[in-house]
């Protein structure tokens, strides 16, 4: 199990919602800066997504 998915198993269902929706906002505002010009670092927007991917996961395995 890599670290970010064992740091993400680790916090509260409290803490996961306010995780995701820091993650979700990182998400927009990088998209949104993206549409005016070229990213600083392309591969931000595909970790954000993965990230948002582990923090649903791991909130719907506990339900």
């Amino acid at each position: 199990m890599n670290k970010r998915m064992k740091d993400i198993k680790d916090k509260t269902k409290e803490e996961l919602t306010a995780l995701l929706a820091e993650k979700r906002e990182s998400l927009r505002t990088l998209r949104f800066s993206a549409a005016g010009a070229r990213p600083k670092d392309p591969s931000e927007g595909k970790t954000l997504r993965a990230d948002i991917a582990r923090i649903l996961t791991v909130r719907n395995a506990a339900k």
